[in-house]
């Protein structure tokens, strides 16, 4: 493929690329293929010799399509989205031009210092303390900084990772030992989750290989200072040192809010690593109005969010940052011949390599820069409120038909409900019933959701979200929801 070929298939590309967003509430969310289908389809080997891109094309269409899952549909209400925007993919190609491997600032100084400047800018439209951010008010370094991740695991595991070497940095001072001596006390460090806390936390914790303690939350699904309190104290007795804490910003299963600022007071106490996981909520920060059920993650040790959630960022794109980098970078730290050391003004001379876990990274500020730049803090904070509109909208709907009952208050796009036990002849079939209804709804086709379990009940979760929907999606969930509720219940009278 030459230059000129590209361009003409590029802008066919592109061509397609908009039909399919033009049409994208009108396919079925939910792909309906089974395991193994594709492998039947494709050759067992790659081509000998050149293929066209009008017959790659034509399978693209007629094989990869029907495997996919259109998580950009309206009708799309699992899990939490996968925003993307049209500004994004713009910067996505961009990247993919300059295709750069930015371990450094040599590597591309643009790479580095868009990054640099747009993970600041980022966190001030969220309200991010000032700790967090690589510039002081007065313009000059801080300690502390961003970098954007992979994913909210990789941000999990590299906050773990700095929680370690802080840790066993603090064994080797005030216990006067030394690093032999600290390294061999590894295998008592011990982590803390709650119940609601992602598996991102868990699989952390399997990957540097230290202990967890999993802490029972209540009815309202909140990891709370006394129940912290006292983990920490059962595992102290058993000789084990905490190390560690994840209080969460919009938990996976109902968007509860963990108690932010009592989690910080026993940080501070034990000398914990407080790390705070908002990688859904976290884009409700652009909008002022929910900046105080944050309050307590201004004295957290790391934060995390999602752009590629909530924030018409394609994925990949998470945001993390530290209060002080040194840390992070210590434990990260490699140095060889090769990789050069550039000498300059340090706040712009990153080696990011050392703030993430993978040698090489893509340029992902760059969509993240046009996302800003071309919808502004007020088309941002447009899409989070019309989300959270239409989310409150159909919980009322729900409970005003009668026959479902919310599980929690909607505070941000996630509605959690299910048909009520007195709306069935036979209470105690009530889980039955939710399951059915959940199966149902996906057979339809029309929608796509999913459920939960909590405190044994199974529960339907649907997360508004999608950059192309609209109301017109919901008031089609909605309908479905009513009229599969009323053949499953009649069906279990």
């Amino acid at each position: 493929m030459d230059v000129n070929e590209f361009r003409k298939r590029g802008k066919e590309v592109i061509d397609a690329i908009a039909d399919y967003y033009e049409a994208v509430n009108d396919i079925p969310p939910m792909s309906t293929v089974s395991p193994g289908y594709l492998y039947k389809l494709l050759p067992h080997e790659a081509p000998e010799t050149p293929e066209s891109f009008d017959a790659i094309q034509k399978d693209l269409q007629t094989k990869i399509m029907p495997g996919m899952t259109h998580w950009q549909s309206g009708n799309f209400f699992s899990w939490f989205p996968s925003n993307s925007s049209f500004p994004a993919i713009l910067g996505d190609m961009y990247s993919s031009m300059f295709d750069v491997v930015g371990f450094n600032w040599l590597c591309s100084p643009a790479a580095t210092e868009l990054e640099t400047v747009v993970m600041d800018w980022l966190g001030k439209l969220i309200g991010l303390d000032r700790r967090f951010l690589s510039f002081k008010e007065d313009g000059t370094e801080g300690n502390g900084g961003g970098v954007i991740q992979g994913s909210a695991s990789e941000a999990h595991i590299v906050a773990m990772i700095a929680a370690r070497e802080m840790a066993l940095e603090r064994l080797k001072s005030q216990g006067g030992i030394s690093s032999e001596d600290a390294d061999k006390q590894r295998h008592k460090l011990v982590a803390y989750f709650s119940d609601q806390t992602h598996s991102s936390g868990q699989k952390a914790a399997n990957v540097i290989g230290c202990k967890t303690t999993t802490v029972p939350t209540g009815d309202d699904f909140r990891l709370t200072k006394q129940a912290l309190e006292q983990a920490i104290a059962k595992d102290k007795e058993q000789g084990l040192i905490p190390f560690f804490v994840c209080g969460t910003f919009g938990t996976t299963n109902t968007t509860a809010i963990d108690d932010l600022p009592g989690i910080a007071d026993v940080a501070q106490k034990e000398s914990l690593w407080y790390h705070v996981d908002a990688a859904y909520a976290g884009s409700a920060l652009t909008c002022p109005e929910f900046r105080p059920l944050a309050a307590g993650s201004e004295r957290a040790d790391s934060f995390n969010f999602n752009p590629h959630k909530w924030m018409l960022t394609n994925f990949d794109c998470s945001a993390l940052w530290v209060a002080d980098s040194t840390h992070l970078v210590n434990a990260l730290s490699i140095h060889r011949e090769y990789y050069p050391k550039v000498e300059g003004d340090t706040a712009f001379v990153k080696d990011y390599r050392n703030w993430q876990l993978p040698l090489g990274r893509r340029f992902r500020s760059l969509k993240l820069w046009f996302v800003m730049r071309m919808y502004g803090a007020e088309g941002i904070r447009k899409h989070i409120r019309d989300d959270v509109t239409q989310a409150k909208w159909l919980a009322n709907q729900l409970v005003a038909d009668g026959r479902f009952e919310l599980i929690v208050p909607v505070v941000f796009g996630l509605a959690v409900f299910r048909i009520k036990p007195e709306a069935l002849s036979d209470p105690s079939k009530v889980n039955q019933a939710n399951t059915a209804l959940i199966k149902a709804i996906n057979d339809d086709g029309r929608v796509f959701l999913v459920g939960t379990k909590l405190n044994g009940n199974d529960v339907l979760r649907a997360a508004v979200g999608s950059t192309f929907g609209t109301q017109k999606n919901v008031d089609l969930l909605l309908e479905i929801l009513k009229e599969h509720a009323t053949k499953v219940i009649a069906d279990l009278e």
